[in-house]
């Protein structure tokens, strides 16, 4: 962790400084920061590190209502159904899941004003660093170009976030200027993100150790899989050579990696680990480092039972919130080490006296707490599953990333971790990379897959099984079928916050059914401009079928 140690070093100054990430203010775009602040090289780096701090409320599963929530809480595998007196709250989860949202809905405009403060804080040391003089910066002319390359690529990534949600959005490159920005459409915005990416990537700095949790070239040329991988959706032009280009930048080592290829992990576990920065396949993450600047993941209150710590040995809990959508867990065989690594199911024991169950709290109070498979009240035996008939041991729940453990297991072993709590978030792995080619080389041929886009897939789901058994499951051109595909990017992706836009690319988000959700009209595949932000400003133009 040494690298992420010498980052939130840096960062302390910055944040004494600047306002704390849990502020929403209305005109996110707008927000304005110190223009005094750029006197040496630490301050230069602090300045640019700042909204890698912010992303943490808005990319990750936060506690916040940022892009993920509503990247994934609207898909076909999590959600949060109300438990017994716990996680009503307004009924926001039961819109998100039903695809029942409104324009007023607070959620959606925390994400609007989250994401456009993230892009903020990029175009205000972009503004300043392109204006002032390196002698006075004390930097180089290499660095100051690589630092707005950076910066220009990171605001990129805000905004290809944004264009997903929302499609038709304000391109903003200067801080409160202009004052009401008008919208712009999906392509021009798309136009704009391509432009950015490739007027920046190669003055970017390469992925290495010493860049760890910051955009790169490496990151760059995720970004364009990603656009290209939508292109169709997004503006109504299929990319997928483009795609394939991109993808071979990063598969072949060619793609801004400082120490040439990068590689598959050799098990599913290493690109989630405490450790995982030393994952060889992650390309972009939001970097954590608790053991020196008190910064750690945020993610459990959301997935995390009341009670949690007792069964990893630790001491965060959580809000009992996010689980996974009845039947989701059945789509892993049970040979499938994901399922088991990743996920948690059935009776809990605590991890510092194994033999020991660990106590329910709310209906179960006094009983072993026990995962199950559905969501209804087995208290009474109702056959009733939906969103409002939860529990507190209703659904599968999330195991992917490890916070480690603070607290030795019987006779001391397992050990204290001593990376507890920091963990790294995975916004782009390569496993992604992997995926996206298989599929546009696919849609290239007719929906069907060739020998090469099966390799492809094989190579990343192999390290799901054993040899033995994957020797019986690995894909051929007649089983990896455009359905197989999306089944096996959500038994791989879970919880990484691609579910949504799997659905809409293959058709399935306004017309498929999951579990008690039915279809839902075409418009829900963009979220509505959120109606505070159009009183606000003017020249904000709603998205089709909202008022």
């Amino acid at each position: 962790m040494k690298n992420k140690s010498i980052i939130y070093t840096l960062l302390a100054g910055v944040l004494c400084l600047i306002n704390a990430c849990t502020k929403l203010d209305e005109n996110a775009y707008n927000e304005l920061l110190t223009d005094n602040f750029y006197n040496n090289k630490s301050e230069v780096l602090s300045a640019v590190l700042r909204p890698y701090t912010h992303a943490n409320a808005w990319v990750t599963p936060s506690g916040q209502d940022g892009w993920w929530r509503l990247a994934e809480m609207s898909g076909d595998q999590l959600a949060w159904p109300t438990k017994g007196r716990h996680g009503e709250d307004g009924g926001k989860w039961k819109r998100l899941h039903y695809h029942t949202w409104t324009t007023d809905e607070g959620g959606i405009n925390n994400a609007w004003s989250l994401m456009f403060w993230g892009m903020g804080l990029c175009n205000d040391p972009i503004e300043n660093i392109e204006k002032r003089e390196i002698s006075s910066m004390g930097i180089t002319q290499v660095e100051k170009d690589a630092f707005i390359s950076e910066l220009k690529l990171l605001r990129a990534f805000h905004y290809l976030k944004l264009m997903d949600l929302f499609g038709n959005i304000p391109i903003v490159t200067q801080v409160g200027v202009p004052a009401k920005p008008e919208t712009k459409s999906r392509k021009d915005v798309f136009n704009f993100i391509e432009s950015e990416i490739k007027s920046n990537i190669d003055k970017a700095p390469k992925l290495s150790r010493s860049q760890l949790g910051r955009m790169s070239q490496a990151g760059a040329y995720a970004m364009l899989v990603e656009l290209y991988l939508n292109a169709e959706v997004w503006t109504g032009t299929a990319r997928w050579d483009d795609c394939i280009a991109a993808a071979n930048k990063l598969i072949a080592g060619d793609g801004g990696a400082q120490n040439g290829a990068m590689a598959l992990d050799p098990n599913i576990t290493d690109q989630f680990k405490t450790t995982n920065d030393l994952s060889k396949e992650v390309i972009f993450s939001i970097a954590y480092n608790y053991s020196v600047a008190n910064f750690q993941p945020s993610w459990p209150g959301e997935f995390y039972h009341f009670k949690q710590q007792q069964i990893y040995g630790g001491g965060r809990n959580g809000n009992d919130g996010i689980v996974l959508i009845p039947g989701v867990f059945t789509t892993y065989e049970n040979e499938d080490l994901r399922k088991r690594e990743w996920l948690l199911e059935g009776p809990m024991f605590q991890f510092v006296a194994p033999t020991q169950p660990v106590l329910a709290s709310e209906e179960y109070n006094g009983s072993q707490l026990i995962f199950v498979d559905n969501i209804r009240k087995n208290k009474t035996n109702s056959t009733v599953s939906n969103m409002s008939e939860g529990e507190e041991n209703s659904g599968v729940r999330f195991n992917k990333y490890k916070l480690g453990n603070q607290f030795a297991g019987p006779g001391g072993i397992p050990a204290i971790d001593a990376n507890y709590n920091n963990g790294d978030w995975n916004i782009y792995r390569l496993t992604m990379i992997y995926f996206a080619k298989a599929e546009a080389i696919m849609r290239k041929n007719g929906n069907v897959a060739n020998a090469e886009a099966v390799q492809l897939i094989n190579d990343c789901k192999k390290r799901a099984y054993t040899a033995t058994n994957f020797a019986t499951r690995a894909y051929t051109p007649a089983t990896l079928t455009m359905d197989e595909l999306l089944a096996e990017r959500g038994r791989e992706f879970i919880f990484e916050g691609m579910r949504r836009d799997d659905l809409i690319r293959f058709g399935k988000f306004a017309t498929a059914s999951w579990w008690d959700h039915t279809p839902s009209a075409a418009n829900k595949a963009l979220y509505p401009i959120p109606q505070r932000q159009r009183d606000l400003n003017g020249n904000l133009t709603q998205n089709p079928g909202y008022n």
